[in-house]
């Protein structure tokens, strides 16, 4: 038995997940819950928000996020990419950077115009 606090909204509930038995998640308080409980121990995901570099613009970095989840063990190499990335002023907010990063389905867009 595994036991998480649930991510997905303010509520904050505490699930038990029983990993030898399909999964079952007890504890939400909504259906999103039992998602994420057995989602966070089958194959655990996250949105990746970072900075990459920028020219011509007031600030040197400018705010990225992917906009789906990515597997959490992909993690550390899309980091890897956003080093060589390098963006040029004038870009709008939601702007795709990297289409489907690392083949994950979700792109890498810019959080703020610039």
């Amino acid at each position: 038995m595994k036991h998480l606090i649930c991510i997905v909204c303010p509520n904050g509930c505490h699930l038990d997940v029983d990993d030898e038995n399909g999964f079952k998640v007890t504890g939400n308080r909504c259906p999103r819950g039992a998602e994420y409980g057995k989602t966070e121990l089958t194959n655990p995901t996250r949105v990746l928000t970072s900075t990459v570099k920028i020219s011509s613009a007031p600030h040197r970095r400018c705010p990225v996020k992917t906009d789906g989840p990515i597997p959490k063990g992909k993690l550390l190499e899309a980091m890897d990419v956003l080093d060589n990335v390098e963006l040029k002023s004038p870009v709008k907010r939601g702007d795709i950077v990297i289409n489907n990063i690392l083949g994950t389905g979700a792109n890498l867009i810019v959080t703020k115009d610039m």
